[in-house]
């Protein structure tokens, strides 16, 4: 051994001996290291983990921010941008903790990487440094498209935290950046990286491109290498080992690419050893080489165990030390987090301060306020107390005001009457005069003048409400029947609308052709005047000069115009066409119960019924047919040449043939009206159509949607009712009757009253109108049960229980029932 061979003392110079080795302590000053003088006197490291650096600085580069990359594309893209915002013109270095996966794929579903073999194994870890090596190479190109100097440290470990905290302390880094999936900084605190990272690091917590938390730095980095840190029992040779590791660049370091240290090499890690033992037992260098001289193997066996003693206790101090080294820096950085909290909670407690006292200013201010708008208020309240007195007294007199306007306008309106009625009689008396005069005139000419003719001259002066016009009336009110106020034309005449006695009017100059004698027109005329309905036109006056009759004019055009024609502007919901079903029907019974003749209208079709502004229907046209010659009308020819083809479908069939007019033809048109206002069909072929899709049980696909949603009781029953009254023979129709058309008026009502439950068939839920018991005692509507029963059915409906025969009986008195109930008011 050399430490047998002694030699002279050197001089001490400067603290050490001059020819000895520097004290073992100076070669852990950073300041004084040298690194390639240590690597020569530093044995072969043991093997530690692999750790891929690419253009990695030194220890602890204060300029260089670390961030933390992962194998998410979207978070790490965002991650890089956030930092190249916060920390400008600074150099990146992306730090990639290499996670092995547990498990590898296989054939048969995924293996344990402990249970699989070791060729599968190396092949699936080497694609995966593979595609995270890619990964990274996209990170840089992502830095080098930003203009931002970037390098790459790569570490494998099981734990992400746990390698992102080993290499915060392995490489001495101070600013570090990471994405983190919590949501809240309570949970980020909580995190391994946030609690177990060195405090000389200041972490910044990233989520979704906001910062979410920054753990600050409490203390400055520590000058002793990394793996010293990690391990306090770490010998002289692992520490240089972790030097000389810390600082290789560009590479992968692994022991056995650290080549074999030299001879001279080996001598100076002993003596470096031989120097570590003075530094640190005590000795010094001139009582060692005292000891040396002994030739007593006694003595060198007992020197050699103060040697090992020394040793040991120089271990055990510098474990002592480094202990208390850590426990003092670990103190100092609570002690440094504790002073950080009370001077949070100070300025908190200043900030508390000054809220609570501006919140008390502002309180008192509202108070201030609230007492100026209490003022307010009472003001206020008493201005409005004031005004209502004055708008109560002025209310009064403006009351008293209106009642004297409506009894003034009243009396103007009477006077305004009277007068109207004085000048219309006046020229009714001068007109009779006047034509009294040249009948007596002419009489007298002829010799006719007698008793017998008193009541021919008196049928027009007889009526009271029927105006006597003249043909220059007639010409001024229509300018000369022009056909700019034409508005309309039909099988009798041309209809004009004018202005006659201060109203509007509807005048129907008839065909001289196809209207009998002067005489005979009178006494129709006379008859119809007398007629007086709320759903038929009201005949104001005639004018047996011109052969023109003089109606109310009806503003809102005809049932046509709103069935058929697009630019309608009022679409007919279902009540309304319901309800002009039953004002036809009760139209159509005055005028067939009329005395001592029955009234045929003959001629009624939609463009006949005309709609008031409140689409309440009236009747026109009627008495027209009676007004034609006997002989013409009975003319097969007469209808079908003179009346638009339009028309024919609503005539009677065995009119159109035979030529004979009853009340059973009006039937026959109301019949294919109500399929109208139900279908919004045009009126040929309309019935057969109808009547094929009540057959097939398709009777909802022809209804008018238009009209809105229909209730099927109402539609069904209309339906019948129409092709009940189209039937080809005139005997199979229906009469009109009372209480038929007092149901119809009570139809759009049904559907407002609560429907009594037995009036419901169980199958189609609606009211019955052809109810049948059936085997199990429950009635059903007829049709539904024939239809139950002709699907193979032989169960009840309500009980599901098989029915003792499949006969169906009427039940008449819950017929009669429910038509009562639909007819009460």
């Amino acid at each position: 051994m050399e430490l047998l061979n002694p030699s002279p003392p050197p001089q001490q110079i400067g603290g050490h001996f001059a020819g000895l080795i520097a004290p073992v302590s100076s070669y852990f000053s950073l300041n004084n290291f040298d690194q390639r003088a240590f690597m020569a006197i530093t044995p072969p490291p043991r093997r530690r983990d692999i750790v891929q650096v690419s253009g990695a600085s030194s220890y602890g580069d204060d300029d260089k921010v670390y961030v933390v990359v992962v194998n998410s594309i979207d978070m790490t893209v965002a991650l890089l941008h956030w930092t190249f915002r916060q920390f400008r013109n600074r150099e990146i270095c992306l730090v990639h903790v290499y996670q092995p996966s547990a498990t590898i794929p296989t054939l048969l579903g995924k293996l344990p990487a402990n249970q699989a073999n070791q060729e599968s194994l190396a092949v699936y870890r080497e694609e995966e440094r593979q595609r995270n090596s890619k990964l990274i190479s996209n990170y840089l190109g992502i830095c080098n498209r930003s203009k931002v100097k970037a390098s790459t440290i790569t570490i494998e470990a099981t734990n992400l935290h746990k390698g992102i905290v080993e290499l915060i302390t392995r490489h001495g880094i101070k600013t570090l950046v990471m994405e983190t999936m919590r949501d809240n900084c309570a949970k980020v605190k909580k995190s391994h990286a946030a609690k177990k990272a060195p405090p000389f690091c200041d972490i910044w917590f990233v989520s979704q491109g906001k910062l979410l938390w920054t753990r600050e730095a409490t203390e400055n980095a520590v000058n002793f290498m990394p793996t010293m840190i990690r391990s306090p029992k770490a010998s002289l040779t692992d520490a240089t080992s972790s030097f000389a590791t810390g600082r290789c660049r560009d590479g992968i370091i692994r022991q056995d690419e650290i080549e074999p240290l030299s001879a001279s090499g080996s001598v100076a890690r002993n003596t470096l050893n031989f120097n570590n033992v003075t530094a640190t037992s005590g000795y010094t260098p001139i009582e060692i080489r005292g000891l040396s001289g002994v030739d007593s193997d006694a003595e060198e066996e007992m020197l050699c165990k103060k040697l090992i003693e020394a040793t040991t206790e120089a271990e055990k101090a510098k474990d002592e030390a480094f202990a208390e080294l850590l426990e003092r820096r670990r103190l100092e950085s609570e002690s440094a987090e504790t002073m950080n909290k009370v001077k949070r909670f100070e300025a908190a407690c200043t900030d508390e301060v000054q809220l609570r006292n501006q919140i008390e200013d502002e309180i008192s201010s509202i108070r201030e306020e609230k007492e100026k708008l209490l003022v307010q208020k009472e003001e206020v309240s008493e201005e409005l107390q004031r005004t209502m007195k004055n708008v109560a007294v002025l209310s009064n007199r403006v009351q008293e005001a209106n009642t004297r306007q409506v009894e003034a306008t009243r009396e103007l309106r009477l006077i305004q009457a009277s007068l109207a009625t004085l000048r219309v009689e006046k020229k009714k008396v001068q007109r009779q005069r006047d034509g009294a005069v040249r009948r007596v005139d002419q009489w007298k000419s002829r010799g006719l003048v007698g008793p017998s003719n008193y009541d021919e001259f008196f049928l027009l002066t007889d009526s009271e409400e029927l105006t006597e016009l003249s043909l220059s009336d007639l010409e001024t009110a229509t300018c000369n029947f022009s056909e700019s106020f034409k508005i309309g034309q039909g099988q009798y005449g041309c209809v004009y609308k004018g202005e006659l006695l201060d109203r509007s009017v509807a005048i129907k100059k008839l065909y001289p052709f196809k209207i009998r004698g002067r005489l005979e027109f009178q006494q129709e005329v006379h008859v119809l005047s007398k007629l007086e309905h709320p759903h038929l036109v009201t005949l104001i006056g005639a004018c047996p000069e011109a052969l023109s009759l003089v109606y109310e004019y009806i503003p809102n055009g005809s049932i046509q115009d709103h069935l058929f024609s697009k630019n309608s502007k009022h679409l007919l919901p279902w009540k309304t066409r319901t309800r002009i079903a039953a004002e036809i029907a009760s139209s159509l019974f005055y005028l067939h119960s009329s005395k001592p003749e029955k009234i045929v209208h003959c001629n009624l079709k939609p463009e006949n019924i005309m709609l008031d502004s409140e689409f309440h229907c009236k009747v026109g046209d009627y008495g027209i047919w009676w007004l034609v010659p006997e002989d013409t009308a009975r003319c097969p020819s007469f209808g079908r040449s003179a009346e638009p083809k339009s028309a024919l479908p609503y005539r009677d069939p065995e009119m159109q043939t035979s030529g004979h007019v009853t009340t059973k033809s009006d039937i026959y048109s109301f019949g294919v009206i109500i399929l109208q206002l139900v279908t919004g069909k045009p009126p040929v072929g309309l019935v057969s159509e109808v009547r094929r899709a009540v057959l097939c049980g398709r009777m909802v696909s022809i209804l008018d949607q238009s009209a809105g949603e229909w209730p099927t009781y109402i539609a069904r029953r209309l339906v019948e009712l129409g092709l009940h009254c189209c039937e080809m023979n005139s005997r199979d129709r229906p009469e009109l009757t009372p209480t038929l058309i007092k149901e119809l008026e009570r139809l759009p009502l049904a559907e407002d009253r609560p429907i009594p439950s037995f009036f419901v068939c169980p199958i189609r839920q609606e009211i019955m109108h052809d109810p049948h018991v059936a085997a199990d005692g429950f009635t059903y509507e007829g049709e539904a049960m024939r239809g139950w029963l002709k699907n193979g059915r032989d169960t009840s409906p309500m009980t599901n229980l098989k029915l003792s025969h499949l006969h169906l009986t009427p039940n008449h008195a819950l017929q009669l029932a429910i038509r009562d109930w639909l007819c009460q008011s």
